[in-house]
């Protein structure tokens, strides 16, 4: 059961229980962009505002990594999952009255399986990595990078494109490449809070995102950034599988650096960070409690290219 919980986590991050079958549903987590202004930092003070030219485009890798450990009574199983990468194309940017209107394409999406991986398990894998390619739509944000409107593409609406994926690409992108800006005018040493409430397999999360900033230079920002996510008890059922899963404790946080492009569609960040759940899973065999430990690390690499260049 131990291992059968862990290879699970794998299986939920790629392709997902049966609870949604919408693309719709992956953005639909109620974020309401509010940003509030924990420190204004030094003096001189300025607006920051994102200026992408018309014509702009970016090419970004995103790599996803993270190891398992999960124990029950005297049992226990340590799991390092196989990355998951990503290679993702944003415009051509087209300038709207409200800012700036871009299309968002995968390109390609694979699994990054070690050679001495259990077979049967990697296939699973590739094939859930698989189905990602090609996925998409369009977005459009304002200058402090509040949403305004998107839509995903075709392929993306299939019922068979795992939503948990979708949420956990709009979450990286949201976090740590189109970071919101505060309205107030800031300096050096300027810290600012995001909220929302996501959904980490099936259950509802809190995430607080705290961003400081450390240097600028022209377009571009330096800024260091915590992330804090916490659960509130609760429970949900998988029929066709016949377990039942409940929440004792779950919470995660990261800490990590982006350098933000203002001028641009994507930004390059980093972050490290580590997860600790306590559940109760109930089968037809019986109840056990189990402790989950995890350790993650998300890298974010990319290319732009101005109008002319």
């Amino acid at each position: 059961m131990m291992r059968g919980l862990v290879l699970a986590s794998a299986l939920l991050a790629l392709a997902g229980c049966k609870d949604s079958n919408t693309a719709a549903d992956a953005d639909s987590e109620g974020d309401d962009n509010g940003v509030r202004l924990l420190d204004k930092g030094q003096r001189p003070r300025a607006e920051l505002r994102y200026g992408v030219p018309a014509g702009t485009t970016s090419s970004s890798t995103t790599t996803f990594r993270v190891a398992t450990l999960a124990t029950s009574g005297d049992a226990a199983a340590l799991s390092v999952l196989p990355g998951l990468r990503l290679d993702v194309v944003s415009g051509p940017a087209e300038r709207t009255d409200r800012g700036v209107k871009f299309p968002v394409d995968v390109v390609k999406s694979e699994a990054l399986v070690p050679d001495d991986f259990d077979e049967d398990m990697a296939e699973l894998l590739r094939n859930g990595a698989a189905i990602v390619d090609q996925i998409g739509g369009w977005a459009e944000i304002d200058d402090r990078g509040r949403m305004l409107a998107g839509e995903f593409n075709a392929q993306t609406k299939r019922s068979d494109v795992p939503v948990r994926l979708l949420r956990m690409i709009v979450n990286t992108r949201a976090t740590l490449t189109r970071v919101l800006l505060p309205a107030e005018k800031v300096g050096l040493g300027a810290r600012w809070e995001t909220s929302q409430e996501i959904k980490a397999y099936g259950f509802n999360v809190k995430q607080v995102n705290t961003y400081t900033l450390v240097d600028q230079a022209g377009d571009e920002l330096m800024l260091n950034v915590t992330v804090q996510q916490m659960a509130l008890p609760q429970t949900i059922d998988f029929p066709e599988e016949g377990i039942e899963i409940s929440v004792e404790s779950m919470s995660a946080q990261a800490n990590g650096q982006i350098i933000l492009k203002l001028n641009a569609l994507e930004s390059d960040a980093s972050a490290t960070g580590t997860a600790e759940d306590r559940i109760i899973v109930k089968t037809a065999k019986g109840t056990e409690s189990v402790h989950v430990e995890e350790e993650f690390d998300i890298q974010v690499a990319n290319t732009s290219a101005l109008p002319g260049q």
